[in-house]
């Protein structure tokens, strides 16, 4: 499987993505001689995680019955300070909003994700450390 990612400069230091049909723009901000249009590329890579390993945490849960009553996660990325910055320390927190949650099999499901499926984390772990935490909202 191939995965494909077209970017138009569309002037200065923003760029248009055509991602799977939808599009995305990046641009830097104004002291990077930018016009702040859009998102800059390196937390969209903390973006990717969080859908990613979400993506596999509501799939699994799903699969085994599990009820919530709402998720997300928060990810937070540390920036070396020399260049090139790269995120040399990620912490996903995955937050769970629900009565009687069945939190073994929640922890069953991030295991899987972060040690099985999810790629974006297999790609981003080679790099960084990555710690992550559950929280529990009643």
């Amino acid at each position: 499987m191939n995965h494909q990612v077209e970017i138009n400069w569309e002037g200065n230091m923003a760029f248009e993505a055509t991602i799977n049909g939808h599009n995305l723009i990046m641009d830097a901000d104004f002291n990077h001689f930018g016009n702040n249009t859009g998102h800059r590329p390196k937390p969209l890579l903390l973006a990717a995680l969080a859908g990613c390993t979400g993506m596999d945490v509501v799939s699994l849960l799903k699969k085994m019955n599990v009820e919530f009553d709402d998720f997300k996660v928060s990810v937070d990325g540390e920036l070396t300070v020399d260049h090139p910055m790269y995120y040399h320390k990620i912490h996903i927190i995955y937050i769970f909003k629900g009565g009687n949650l069945e939190m073994d099999k929640i922890k069953k499901v991030i295991h899987m994700s972060l040690t099985k499926y999810c790629g974006v984390y297999a790609m981003l772990s080679k790099a960084s450390t990555i710690t992550h935490e559950i929280k529990v909202i009643e």
